[in-house]
């Protein structure tokens, strides 16, 4: 199992159980406490469908399939190797050359930008469209964190409303003992619910989907830098050490001992 969504969702979930065990609270409260689940789930749904906009909501089959099954995004290390390929055939023969190349990239993002540079545009129209195109992709990612984010903070007040519903039920029942105790234990199963649901699942999602948000951003960047380097006839070396920018310091000694290896394997042969 590669996906920490699926992993941390386990173990949150373990973690509750069996602390409800060692503290010696009944698991049946959970699942005996109906008006909890909905106070908690529905009124989160509620609360996210007045704060925002039907064609934001569409999105969210989306959403958890990006936490669920992160998208493959192409390797940096990939990326670097496929420029510095172009630049060499770039100085060789031409950007024409690389028409040939287009429709090998599945990259739609990089497609398009390679096919603007062969057709001759400005470089400065290059970078204002491609750059715009980022922009506006971080935004709609922006949009979607943000439903889970206000998820995250909706849930624990309404775990605190369905605690107080649980509280007046109580004190309707002050004559019956398992009525009262039942009540009560049904106010702090929804605060419990709140609470979990919030910083267990919300919170956690908006962060993961921010995060995947940035890869694919700082990898659209990269292939800005790249595009604009091929266009302005950029030697290998020179595209290397602009986009190796974008590696960590081990990625890079990685990268660099891959190269003189390779290196190493072309003299030999």
């Amino acid at each position: 199992m590669k996906n920490s969504t699926v992993i941390g969702l386990i173990l949150g979930l373990i973690s509750l159980l069996v602390g409800m065990v060692l503290k010696g609270a009944p698991l049946l409260a959970l699942v005996t406490n109906p008006a909890a689940f909905v106070i908690i789930i529905v009124g989160t749904v509620a609360s996210i469908c007045v704060a925002f906009p039907m064609s934001d909501l569409k999105k969210l089959p989306t959403l958890f399939k990006i936490l669920f099954a992160e998208p493959k995004l192409v390797a940096k290390e990939q990326l670097i190797t496929m420029f510095m390929e172009w630049a060499t055939i770039t100085r060789r023969e031409g950007l024409l050359a690389l028409e040939a190349r287009v429709e090998e990239i599945e990259d739609d993002f990089l497609k398009g930008g390679m096919r603007m540079i062969i057709d001759g545009n400005d470089q400065d129209l290059v970078r204002d469209v491609l750059l715009e195109d980022v922009a506006a992709t971080e935004e709609r990612h922006r949009s979607g964190a943000q439903i889970f984010s206000q998820a995250g903070m909706y849930a624990p007040t309404l775990g605190v409303l369905g605690a107080v519903v649980g509280l007046v039920a109580a004190l309707q029942n002050l004559d019956h003992l398992e009525k009262l105790a039942h009540a009560v234990a049904a106010a702090f199963i929804a605060t419990l619910l709140g609470i979990f649901t919030g910083y267990v699942m919300w919170h956690p999602f908006a962060n993961k989907l921010k995060r995947i948000s940035k890869k694919e951003i700082d990898l659209k960047l990269m292939m800005v830098e790249g595009l604009l380097s091929i266009q302005s006839g950029v030697s290998t070396s020179a595209i290397q050490q602009k986009l190796m920018v974008f590696l960590t310091p081990k990625e890079r000694k990685v990268f660099n001992e891959k190269e003189e290896a390779g290196g190493e394997q072309k003299a030999t042969a």
